[in-house]
């Protein structure tokens, strides 16, 4: 913002020198970026935080010099004579707008604006148009808050609305440029169409020109984050957007208003009417408490009560209580940042003196920071689970605790599965995370579709964080999971992954419960609905479900606008707090074998609908001491396999520790195995 020095001695006696006062700003968070002269006058760029939207103005700053000085405030002279009731109708139909105000002024004479105030908007990087429109831009300046003046006799039925767009349509606006406004865009209308973008730029068609002799002037409040949308997407900033998106004093409007209206009536003559002001909900100041403990043991200093009590008065705080404790603080209504009691004690920091609070090395415990043998498990856990998933190619995700609770639906969770009690947060920023996450897929699919959609050929990404279950009235139930997703197109890589993703993923968590030294995890069928039925399983350790894994269902992948993606999508999801509590595996040592081993296979027809790790699990079960190791080697469904039918290709691994099997021992235990698996499957042995 550009501020005239001369302009700012206005409001409040300047005695000290431009550079002296350059300092006094910059060390209360007014930083001066520049300074420059103009004739005999000198421009401070001062950078405005945006959590400052008061300090857009003279009056802003001119307040915070009376917080460092103790000097009075020099506010202008507003006399306003009325002449009559206001001719022009307000309704608010938004709760977008909290407040509406405006005078009519009549029988005006359009022209130049003195040179005192073209001068001043000059220096303040606007330049003049006519005096109507240069009183509304220096009011802007001066006190901080936009106005804005119609053709009056433009405007249908004497009316001005307070709306939204409803629908998207086209406008023109002051410039000239037709624009399409979003449905949700708060307009003003008269009684027939819209008549300027709220907050934002005015209409073309009430525009004040060289015929104007009756103007109607407007004073508002809109919502920050509606014009601040608008803006936005419309691509359109203003003066006035800028300082309304930020947050524009409610109190301060009609000040504002009545101080136009007389510099109007000054230099354009005419007659002014009595002021029109609906405001359905008129503000109510919060109050909050201040503890001058609290003060001291956040700034690492004592500050006198009678120090910290006149910083905060000299702010424009008033006070409704004091005791020897505190203060009891009312915020005024220019104050839009100030809300709790850490705001205060960051205004007592800023006036008292940052370089006055001496600089101090925060205590800190020395010793061992973990507080339990099992939180020393979970770390190690998670580092060997990183390490693994980065080894086998995988790059950490790292995400918002956020989700939006729609992805549920999406991923077609029922309405009473666990997952749907999550945690509402109060003050969302975007409804895409207003609760905190109760599984990592949301996440994770929505970083995968990102991949897709700037066209990614490969992506593998893993996630280690914490998940969140609403328990009642409960803090909520926080457990670590571990998620994947997976999917790589055909003809992109220099080298061809062949494994299918299910079984990619299905490797990767048979590894990690290896690692983590925890029993061999058992795949069974899921319920999981957002899986494919048919490449998907639940992860079982110790009889407890940890987890499942899979592929994204076709069904799915139409909710996510995806369906014409070709590829397979791999995911997993694991509950790595159940399975810490999951017996750890006893470590058996054995010698190397003396004696060879010998191999057999099978060929064996079952229904369709049994796991192949259940032939596993027989063969187990069969408890032959001879038999080392067993696998799956190939899986066939399709020509020459009866319906219903798949073949299951098992190699068995015999050898004895004592010595070296014969051919005869080794073909008639193949045989009693093979005779026990169609006995328990119902199969048969392939041709």
């Amino acid at each position: 913002m550009l501020l005239p020095v001369e302009w700012l001695g206005e409001f409040i006696e300047l005695r000290e020198s431009n550079e002296e006062i350059s300092h006094q700003l910059t060390m209360c968070g007014l930083e001066i970026e520049g300074a420059e002269s103009s004739g005999a006058d000198q421009i401070f760029e001062v950078n405005i935080t945006p959590n400052r939207p008061d300090c857009l103005s003279v009056l802003g700053v001119a307040r915070e010099l009376r917080a460092i000085t103790g000097r009075n405030l020099k506010l202008p002279d507003i006399t306003v004579e009325s002449a009559g009731a206001c001719p022009v109708r307000v309704i608010i139909d938004s709760p977008l707008c909290r407040r509406y105000a405006g005078r009519a002024i009549t029988g005006i004479r359009l022209g130049e604006s003195p040179d005192w105030i073209k001068k001043r908007l000059e220096n303040a990087g606007i330049r003049s148009i006519n005096n109507v429109v240069d009183v509304t831009n220096y009011v802007l300046l001066e006190f901080g808050h936009p106005l804005h003046a119609f053709d009056m006799d433009t405007l249908h039925d004497a009316t001005i609305r307070v709306d939204t767009m409803n629908s998207s349509s086209t406008f023109r606006t002051l410039d000239g440029i037709e624009r399409r406004i979003p449905p949700e865009a708060l307009m003003i209308w008269d009684g027939k169409h819209p008549v300027a973008i709220a907050g934002v730029m005015g209409g073309l068609e009430t525009e004040v020109t060289d015929r104007t002799v009756n103007i109607f002037l407007e004073s508002a409040w809109f919502e920050p984050a509606s014009i601040r949308k608008t803006s936005r997407k419309l691509g359109l900033k203003t003066e006035s957007s800028y300082r309304f998106e930020r947050g524009t004093d409610i109190e301060g409007l009609i000040a504002a208003l009545d101080r136009a209206a007389s510099l109007i009536k000054e230099l354009c003559g005419g007659s002014v009417s009595e002021k029109i002001d609906v405001y359905p909900s008129p503000y109510q100041p919060p109050q909050v408490e201040l503890r001058f403990e609290r003060v001291g043991r956040v700034l690492g200093k004592e500050i006198p009560p009678d120090e910290i009590k006149g910083i905060i008065m000299s702010l424009g705080f008033s006070l409704r209580d004091e005791s020897s404790t505190g203060l009891l603080v009312e915020i005024p209504s220019f104050r839009v940042d100030v809300s709790t009691e850490i705001d205060l004690i960051e205004e007592v920091a800023r006036h008292y003196g940052y370089d006055r609070i001496p600089a101090s090395i925060p205590s800190a415990p020395v010793g061992n920071t973990i507080s339990s043998e099992r939180e020393r498990i979970q770390r190690l856990s998670v580092i060997t689970l990183r390490h693994l998933m980065e080894d086998s190619g995988f790059s950490e995700a790292i995400n918002y605790s956020f989700m939006n609770p729609a992805s549920l639906d999406q991923l077609m969770i029922p309405e009473d599965d666990p997952r749907r009690n999550f945690v509402q947060i109060k003050n969302p920023l975007t409804v895409e995370d207003s609760a905190m996450r109760t599984m990592l897929m949301p996440s994770l699919i929505r970083n995968a579709i990102l991949n897709i959609r700037q066209g990614l050929p490969t992506a593998r990404l893993f996630e280690i964080s914490k998940v969140f279950l609403r328990e009642n009235d409960k803090l909520p139930d926080e457990r670590l999971h571990l998620g994947g997703i997976f999917y790589s197109t055909p003809g992109q890589s220099l080298w061809e992954e062949k494994t299918a993703p299910f079984f990619i993923l299905k490797g990767l968590i048979e590894k990690a419960l290896l690692l983590l030294r925890r029993e061999e995890g058992a795949f069974v069928p899921t319920g999981e609905t957002f899986l494919h039925p048919g490449k998907s399983a639940d992860l079982m350790v110790s009889g407890t479900r940890i987890g499942s894994m899979g592929i994204l269902s076709p069904e799915v992948l139409e909710n996510l606008e995806i369906k014409d993606f070709r590829v397979e999508i791999g995911v997993f999801e694991i509950d790595l707090t159940s399975l810490m509590e999951t017996p750890v595996k006893e470590t058996a040592y054995s010698s190397i074998p003396r004696f060879p081993s010998t191999r057999r296979d099978i060929a064996l027809l079952i229904g369709k609908d049994q796991p192949a790790g259940f032939v596993l699990e027989l063969i187990g079960k069969f408890g032959a001491d001879l038999v080392e190791d067993c696998w799956i080697f190939d899986l066939y469904e399709g020509k020459n396999i009866p319906e219903g039918m798949k073949s299951l290709g098992i190699s068995i691994t015999y050898r004895a520790e004592d010595r070296t099997l014969t051919d005869e021992e080794v073909d008639t235990l193949h045989q009693k195995i093979t005779g026990y698996l169609i006995e328990k499957t119902g199969g048969k042995l392939r041709g």
